[in-house]
Formats: structure tokens, sequence, C-alpha cells
């Protein structure tokens, strides 16, 4: 038999890490190559990991919800095979040799001094990985719930309990024992200190609730999933970091609308794709970015990040009701039929929930689509870190007044608006405007003798 390590594996370059949502097997289920082993999801998409091997799973090496770092190994798969098996990994042996030794020698004198630990009555979260290197090292909870951990949201990592230990073996914290000895007020302190937090915290949360909740037996309570959480998160904190400002314009599309009607059969029969209004806009704001890459920027700090490169973020709706952006890469590169292609694929493995991580990463400015469900115009939120996002209306039929050199009449138009909700720490209205009309002129100014 042999053992294979399944890791985590790369999901495009700017995605290094990803949190497990679900272990679709568990420890001594038989896999098939190819057969997906557990749920992942980055900060947008949700994917699943498949293994290389066929095998038995014999151990999962991370819990449900911890972050893992893409190359790291999160499950060991034994194979048949006629390899030299790996040695079993235990939870000491992720360290470097030395310190895997130095730990080995010290865990029974740790243990003599310890209680068995119970981690069921701590308030916060802990690994299986670091729950594991705390049982063997006879570390407390009360001592775990201590440790400063430098993971994502104060999360002890491996590292932290590592470094840990070493401390407590080198005299610069406490041991188990000598904690278990010191007088009562010393063990109480921290108590006290933890409490102390939480004794203000109504009042805080009173200050920054402007209407309580009411809920009666009639309501119903619905936790949100975790791309609904996501979502609020980010909407929060776009609103509070970028001076958010609107302009508006009026676009005459009539000619876009003919060419559309008169084209799409054509280009279907050709292309084996579907000729939507979305690429259509979509080409016009790649060429405004073009002129104006003011506007294709990010902010840092005090500092601006001029982008090189044009990618279009797409808002999408999907079927549960929940938002995504998938990323057209490089889109001034592209004519009109790859804009509809590339618009089609991502809007149906979209809908499908078969984007790739990478998928939506990189956007630099972004579009959305507010008429698909007859909203004349809207007043999106910055996707951040990006300053600008472009909200297109529905298009209607609308009397409009028509300049002729014979004198004005009028006629019936087909018009829409443009919402273009952009960074007022970094874009002024004088750029703002400038660019959503610009995009204006290029969808007035369409070409209905083009071809496709």
């Amino acid at each position: 038999m042999a053992r294979f390590e399944l890791k985590l594996p790369k999901m495009g370059e700017s995605v290094a890490e990803a949190t497990i949502t679900n272990w679709l097997k568990e420890v001594g289920d038989k896999i098939e190559a190819d057969e997906a082993v557990l749920e992942i999801a980055t900060d947008k998409v949700d994917s699943e990991v498949p293994s290389e091997v066929s095998g038995i799973l014999v151990e999962q090496l991370f819990g449900k919800d911890d972050l893992v770092q893409v190359g790291q190994t999160i499950a060991i798969i034994e194979t048949e095979g006629g390899d030299e098996p790996a040695a079993k990994i235990a939870p000491q042996e992720i360290a470097a040799p030395a310190e895997a030794i130095e730990i080995e020698k010290s865990i029974e004198a740790v243990k003599e001094n310890t209680a068995p630990q119970d981690f069921s009555g701590s308030e916060k979260f802990f690994s299986p990985l670091v729950k594991n290197i705390a049982k063997e090292e006879g570390v407390s909870v009360i001592e775990l719930e201590n440790i400063q951990g430098s993971g994502k949201d104060g999360r002890v990592t491996k590292e932290d309990i590592l470094k840990y230990i070493d401390d407590r073996k080198s005299g610069v914290v406490q041991t188990p024992k000598a904690v278990e000895e010191a007088p009562k007020p010393a063990v109480e302190a921290p108590k006290v200190v933890a409490e102390t937090p939480k004794a203000a915290e109504p009042a805080v949360q009173k200050s920054q609730q402007a209407v309580p909740v009411s809920v009666n037996g009639a309501d119903e309570i619905v936790e949100m999933d975790r791309m609904r959480k996501l979502i609020s998160g980010y909407m929060v904190a776009s609103v509070q970091t970028s001076a958010h400002v609107q302009s508006f314009i009026e676009v005459d599309v009539t000619n876009i609308v003919k060419w559309r009607d008169k084209v799409k059969a054509a280009f279907e029969k050709r292309e084996g794709e579907k000729l939507t209004f979305t690429p259509i806009m979509m080409e016009a704001v790649a060429k405004a970015l073009k002129d104006f890459p003011g506007m294709n920027i990010s902010v840092d700090g005090d500092y601006i990040i001029k982008k090189k490169n044009i990618n279009l973020g797409m808002a999408a709706a999907l079927p549960n009701g929940n938002l995504i952006v998938p990323v057209i890469k490089n889109a001034d590169q592209l004519n009109l039929v790859g804009m509809a292609k590339a618009v089609n694929d991502l809007g149906n493995r979209a809908k499908a929930g078969k984007l790739k991580p990478d998928d939506t990463q990189g956007g630099t400015y972004t579009v959305t689509n507010v008429g698909t469900f007859g909203s004349v115009f809207g007043t999106p939120i910055i996707n951040q870190p990006q300053v600008g996002i472009l909200a297109l209306g529905a298009i209607r039929k609308v009397p409009a007044v028509i300049e002729t050199p014979e004198g004005d009449f009028i006629g019936i138009r087909q018009k829409m608006f443009l919402s273009h909700s952009y960074d007022h720490r970094v874009v002024d209205g004088a750029l703002g405007g400038s660019f959503v009309k610009r995009v204006a002129e290029y969808l007035e100014a369409f070409d209905v003798d083009r071809d496709f």
C-alpha cells in the first residue's frame, strides 16, 4: 500500500487560499480517481477538489471552515501500489524535524501536569490540527484561548501554537503546572480582562443599531448562506470605504436595436452563440476605458494603482438570488464575436455553478445590467478596490425630439439610461461624467452597416 498526499490545487494566479466548506468523503471511505473529496470556497466561488488517485481516505488534515493555502496537504489517501508507504503524518511532524524531536521529548512531562482538554466550552474556533497539537503538548484550553493568533480573524495557526510551546519551554511563558500553582488572583485575572469588554459590548451594539428588530411567532428566521454573508460584508465595506457619487446619461440606442434584430439569427447560425445587448455595451465600455485610463485604477491607502490590463467585471444574478461578478480578461483586445463568447461562457457557467476561482479575480471595472429586471436606472455600489461601476438600464421605446435639417419633429426612439457610480476620493465629476458620456457616444455612433 502507498499513501498519496492530496493537496489544495492551484486555482489561478490571484488565488492563494481557500476555505473548506464541506467534506464529501469521510475517513475510511473509498474514493475513485477524479471523484470529488471535499468542497472549498474562495471569497466568491465554491468549487470541488477531486482526487487524482483511487484509494481509501485515511486522514483529513483540516476541518470544516479551516483556511488552507494553495499547495498544502489537506488529506491522505491510501492507494494500492508497490511504493514505500509514507510515514503517518501526525500533528507534531508537521513542524520542522528539529522541533518535532524536541516536542516528542517533552510530551510525557507536560501531560503529567495537565488535565485533559475539553474544547466544547470555548467560544473561540480552533482547527483540528491546532487541537491535536494542544492535546499532544498538554496545552490547556485557557492557555490556547490566550494565544494571540496570526491567522484570519485572529485564528490560532499551527505556527502560533508551536511558537507558544517553544516559549513555554524556554520559560518566557508559564507552564500549565506553574499556572495551576499560582495564587488564585493570578488565575482569575485573565477572566476579568476577557469579561470586561463583554460587559461594554451591549452598549456599543445598541448605539450602532438604529432600530431594534422585533420578532413574533409568525416571523420566520433564516440564517444567511455563506455567499450572502460575504456579499453583505463587501457592500457595507465598500460604502464605508469609497465616497460614492453618481452621474446619469440617457442614450439613444435605436441603431443598435435595429442592427441586432437584423443580424442576430445569422450570428447564432455562424457562431453558435446568441447575440445579446451585453457584449455590445461591454465593447463600448472597454473603448471608453482606453480613452480614460483614470477610470481603470484601484486605490491602496494613499496610493493609486494604474492598471495595465482592462478586465471587465460582469455582475450576474445566480439562481438562488445571490450575486457574482465573473471577469472578462483583456476585454479591450476582443472583437464583438470574442466579447459575445466570453459573456455567454461566463454567464452560463455562473448559472450552472461552474465558475473557477480565477474567473472572478482581477477585475478593474465592473458593469451591471439592472435593465434585465426592468429597472430604468440604478445606483450600484462599487466593487472594491475598483473606483467605478456602470449600471445599464432597460431599453425602452420613448417619444423623442429628432433634429433634422428640415426642422425638429417627434419620433419613437429606443433609449436607455447609463448610471455611473464612481469613487469621489480619486475620481472627480469631470472624469466620471466624461467617461460615461464617452460610453454613450460610442453607443449612439454604432455603425448599422458593420459586420460582426
